[in-house]
């Protein structure tokens, strides 16, 4: 992959960067390959030459290592750059994310090559558009490729790998944490660990490290928050052979009340809390606070919870809470700052987390393809990035699942990992 010096377009709207990104995507597609010098030996006719012990032998030249390829499908929306015509919001947004995102990847890839490994990097624009997904699904330029990664959202995921059930190619999915049975593909490759895991990852820490007599699950009675409750006391039940109680509530307007009876002022009590509404939380939250006058409180929320504005370190941190997240960067590790470092000087530009989630990946699989690594196998590498770490589980239909989730909680009002 031939190394250009690439530049994040800005974020202001407008549209010139999308050319120049384009061009940027134009020099990702020839090969990175390791240059040896090598002599020209002349011919000699008019008498043989005798063979020397000593004689200098030319020099032998480095076979060139082959250029594994791979299809990058992300939603640039590169149309709307075209004279007169204009982003929407949300269309900027998409381009700007995929902007972000190639400029990590590639410089993950370039990491990889940098050790001899060769690539060819493909790039298609799915234009966030399922029909368009679905035709690049049939493209054979595309799906010829020894990996995919991409598309983006679920949507356009589901309609890309509809066209490509039987190929035996891994796809990527690099972004969204939707849960695989949505694409029920065999060579899917989920990056981002779907809210089960979350709930798995929660329930395992409570039954292993806090082991508590009782649980509350406190619900906003939405339908959605099943999808976190319902692997979480499956998973609650099979660790303590269902020793530790689970204790369901839908709570109205913030009334614990009828939980009172049930709670121990000599032991932590844990509740759980999967709404992300922001009016629930609200009011469920200072509830809980006014609960902790009297009673030891441990809290585990949704993992989206880090994301809230509205909830205070402050009050997060009085609660004892946790919460599970895929996505925590350490800014204080040498090598997050080595790579920091390299990326101001390749980009002139702040990584975003999209940037930091590229360049995971692409140094991930550009190691796994310089390596030779059988994808279709069982057992991936387990990997540890800057961004989250890789432990993958393969699932009869579903492909394979990256599960490793951290365990974070609130301490000196920041987020700190625990596990």
């Amino acid at each position: 992959m031939t190394s250009v010096r690439n530049h994040r377009p800005p974020l202001s709207g407008n549209k010139w960067f999308i050319f120049v990104l384009a061009a940027l995507i134009i020099g990702a597609c020839s090969p990175k390959v390791r240059t040896v010098p090598t002599s020209t030996v002349k011919a000699e006719t008019e008498k043989p030459v005798v063979k020397q012990d000593n004689a200098e032998k030319p020099p032998v030249k480095t076979p060139e290592a082959k250029a594994s390829a791979i299809s990058l499908v992300l939603p640039l929306n590169l149309d709307h750059a075209a004279a007169g015509q204009n982003y929407t919001v949300a269309n900027l947004k998409a381009a700007n994310m995929s902007a972000d995102y190639y400029q990590g990847f590639k410089f993950g890839l370039d990491s990889a090559a940098a050790e001899g490994a060769n690539f060819k990097l493909q790039v298609f624009d799915s234009k966030g558009d399922a029909a368009q997904a679905h035709s690049l699904g049939l493209n054979p330029q595309v799906k010829n490729a020894e990996l995919i990664v991409g598309p983006v959202f679920p949507d356009d995921v589901k309609a890309f790998t509809d066209m490509l059930k039987t190929a035996r190619k891994p796809i990527v999915s690099p972004l969204s944490p939707a849960a695989p049975a949505t694409f029920k593909n065999q060579n899917l490759i989920t990056i981002t660990p779907p809210l089960e895991y979350h709930a798995i990852s929660a329930a395992t820490y409570i039954a292993k490290s806090l082991k508590p007599q009782k649980v509350f699950i406190l619900t906003s009675g939405f339908s959605e928050e099943r999808l976190y409750t319902s692997p979480f006391k499956r998973t609650i039940d099979s660790l303590s052979k269902r020793k530790i109680q689970v204790i369901t509530i839908a709570v109205v307007r913030g009334n614990l009340t009828p939980l009172a009876k049930q709670l121990n002022n000599k032991v932590q009590n844990v509740f759980v809390v999967p709404s992300t509404k922001q009016a629930f939380l609200m009011v469920t939250l200072r509830s809980l606070d006014t609960l902790s006058i009297k009673y030891p409180v441990t809290v585990f929320g949704h993992p989206n919870w880090e994301k809230f504005a509205f909830l205070k370190a402050s009050l997060l941190q009085k609660l004892n809470t946790y919460i599970t997240s895929s996505d925590k960067v350490n800014y204080k590790s040498s090598e997050t700052n080595t790579f920091l470092r390299s990326y101001r000087r390749t980009y002139r530009t702040e990584p975003t987390d999209f940037a930091i989630k590229g360049f995971d990946q692409g140094l991930y699989f550009g190691q796994l393809l310089a390596d030779g690594e059988d994808m279709n196998k069982p057992d991936l590498k387990d990997f540890t990035g800057l961004h989250n770490s890789f432990h993958f589980v393969k699932k009869p239909g579903l492909g394979w699942i990256n599960t490793h989730v951290d365990i974070l909680k609130y301490q000196n009002f920041d987020l700190k990992k625990v596990q």
